[in-house]
């Protein structure tokens, strides 16, 4: 035990802990591998060098490590879902359809949102949090936090598709473009294809396909910026690890 450890807390305010309990308590490492963390000048606290002794207030304070974010609010909820077809992307449904509070059921005790939406016939990758500054900055298109779609679409496919797509098409409501396109796999006259573009814009996927003559049948979002679903279960959800909250916060520039 270090002697900082043994210093009675008493003169602290509430609420405030010494930094290298609280970076434990974050699972950083022992109190004693985090106590070196701060000796090597590798830990931040609200944009200057921590030091050995230096107390803060978990709830508030900007934390990095080796210049990653981490979370040391304990109410705040960082989760991964996989939405699946037929739900609607709300937490509650005054009609009475599915929604995503109704895969929660009691694990969750806070209250949390859906961070961007997918519509009832689409499936795949929602994060659901309560911290609401990182759900605005990933939502914004300011950010421009990009969305990696695989879709089933008509086919077959010119080759020339994904150059038109990245150029941009003309849509209703202004042109819209990919960042990326790749033809995945081909079946008689359907094709999977991905794509990644980072706007927002309300049906952008299925909008910009059908627009190139190639309607979506299926559509499953496969990543937001550096999430990605993976192998989780349709309906599950799985709370993100601290280096994956750390990369969403890198995704958003803090």
């Amino acid at each position: 035990m270090s002697r900082d450890d043994r210093t009675p807390h008493t003169d602290a305010p509430e609420g405030i802990e010494r930094l290298q309990k609280v970076l434990a308590a974050a699972g950083v490492g022992s109190r004693r591998a985090c106590e070196d963390l701060i000796f090597r000048r590798r830990v931040t606290v609200n944009g200057r060098v921590a030091q050995l002794g230096d107390k803060v207030d978990p709830a508030s304070a900007v934390i990095h490590v080796d210049g990653e974010r981490l979370v040391t609010d304990t109410r705040l909820v960082y989760l991964a879902m996989n939405k699946p077809r037929g739900v609607v992307s709300t937490m509650a449904d005054e009609k009475g359809r599915t929604a995503l509070a109704d895969f929660l059921g009691n694990r969750v005790e806070q209250r949390v949102y859906h961070v961007g939406r997918l519509d009832a016939d689409s499936e795949g990758l929602l994060l659901l949090t309560n911290d609401g500054t990182l759900a605005h900055r990933l939502m914004h298109p300011s950010y421009g936090v990009p969305k990696t779609y695989l879709c089933e679409v008509s086919g077959p496919i010119p080759r020339n598709l994904g150059k038109r797509l990245m150029a941009g098409v003309e849509l209703e409501d202004g042109p819209a473009k990919v960042d990326s396109f790749r033809v995945v796999d081909t079946l008689g006259r359907t094709a999977q294809v991905e794509l990644t573009l980072h706007e927002g814009r309300k049906h952008i996927v299925r909008r910009i396909l059908a627009e190139a003559g190639h309607p979506v049948s299926r559509l499953v979002r496969t990543s937001i910026g550096p999430i990605r679903l993976g192998d989780l279960r349709a309906g599950r959800t799985r709370r993100l690890t601290n280096a994956e909250v750390a990369a969403l916060f890198k995704a958003v520039g803090d």
